[in-house]
């Protein structure tokens, strides 16, 4: 039934569950932290987000690969987790869109996979266990061996990985919302003022997000995550985003500090790892949750108009509620287990999220973010102007 070579292929988890299957994608050995993903639709985005850096990826979803993979739906250049879960992958792609298989698309970015396993065991150990170290190998059949270089491989906490996905230079992006896509509310009227700067911080970005700041009007210049307070305020911003990204917040010291010099300079808009990095950088701590946030379903309350967003998650730390300082408010909670799923600074121009506004998910419920944070840019170009 499989149109490509499938060797047994053995997944092996740090508390010594072993789950054997058969390979697609590239061949070897991979090590990542184990975590799931309960979206229906979207593995090509999942499998290029760059904040899966380090993990290990399951679709709950039992078919994946129906819909082949296109040039158009990356979310970054190059995929960066570790390794590919699924149950059932389809060989043959039924999409009008699709320029190949699932299965070429990894074998080409030399991403190892597993299926043919019982994902739903797989999922409900992760539930009860929690995200755990593991490796995927069509090389070592032995689980004992396996599981001795699983115990010796990393944990997540403590890692700074957005430091590995940070692109290498700045650029302007230019591009908006396909016509497929294009459902948002959150247009600017056409001016003929000057188009505000937004500086985005790169930490990991998903290229989507950059298409929405584009679509509310702005003139965007993405930097990496690791560039200094002076250069991006020597680009003269109107706005400063900060992006998602992988790994553990509280490791990426280096981010902190520069969004801590940049508060109260210009207003700032951060989304998942650019929510912690914003909390971190006014006083607060964040934590591991046991299994993280991840899919296209995660409902979130807006505090404020009390109503309810179905949104796109993708974390693995939240913010502490415990010893939050009091120029932070919290403005969204996930109805799940009523962690902070947002912040806004009571007295500086600054707020964030901890969900994907611009994955669309609800399937439009949270775009007025960037319509709020558009808002706020010309609030704060008027105070200015007026000084």
């Amino acid at each position: 039934m499989h149109e490509f070579n499938a060797p047994m292929a053995l997944l092996v988890l740090e508390d010594g569950s072993v789950f054997r299957g058969r390979s697609f994608g590239a061949t070897g050995t991979t090590f990542g932290e184990i975590v799931f993903n309960t979206s229906m639709t979207g593995y090509q985005e999942i499998l290029t987000d760059p904040s899966y850096c380090g993990q290990i990826v399951t679709m709950t979803y039992p078919e994946i690969g129906n819909y082949g993979f296109n040039s158009d739906d990356h979310e970054s250049h190059n995929p960066f987790l570790a390794g590919f879960v699924v149950r059932n992958v389809s060989p043959i792609p039924s999409n009008w869109r699709s320029e190949g298989t699932l299965h070429d698309f990894l074998v080409e970015k030399g991403i190892v996979g597993i299926f043919d396993i019982d994902t739903r065991a797989l999922v409900r150990k992760i539930r009860t266990g929690g995200a755990m170290r593991s490796a995927i190998s069509t090389e070592i059949s032995d689980p004992e061996q396996l599981l001795t270089k699983v115990l010796e491989s990393p944990q997540m906490s403590g890692q700074d990985l957005a430091s590995r996905v940070v692109p290498e230079s700045a650029c302007d992006w230019s591009e908006t919302l396909s016509e497929w896509w294009d459902h948002s509310p959150h247009a600017r009227e056409d001016s003929a003022g000057p188009v505000p700067h937004v500086v985005a911080l790169d930490f990991g970005m998903k290229q989507n997000i950059a298409r929405h700041l584009v679509k509310c009007g702005f003139r965007v210049t993405i930097v990496p995550g690791t560039t200094s307070a002076d250069e991006i305020l020597a680009q003269n911003p109107d706005g400063i985003f900060l992006s998602n990204g992988p790994g553990d917040p509280a490791a990426t010291t280096w981010g902190v500090e520069t969004i801590r010099q940049l508060l109260g300079k210009a207003p700032i808009f951060g989304i998942c790892l650019g929510h912690q990095l914003l909390a971190l950088a006014c006083g607060a701590t964040t934590f591991k949750l046991k299994f993280g946030h991840r899919g296209a379903n995660q409902p979130v309350i807006d505090l404020n108009s009390e109503k309810v967003e179905i949104t796109s998650q993708n974390h693995g730390f939240a913010v502490n509620d415990d010893g939050l300082p009091e120029e932070l408010e919290v403005t969204h909670r996930n109805l799940n287990d009523d962690t902070i799923a947002g912040l806004r600074h009571r007295t500086l121009d600054a707020f964030s999220v901890q969900y994907h506004p611009e994955a669309s998910a609800g399937p439009h419920d949270s775009h007025y973010l960037f319509h709020q944070f558009s808002e706020m840019v010309n609030r704060f170009a008027g105070k200015t102007a007026a000084v």
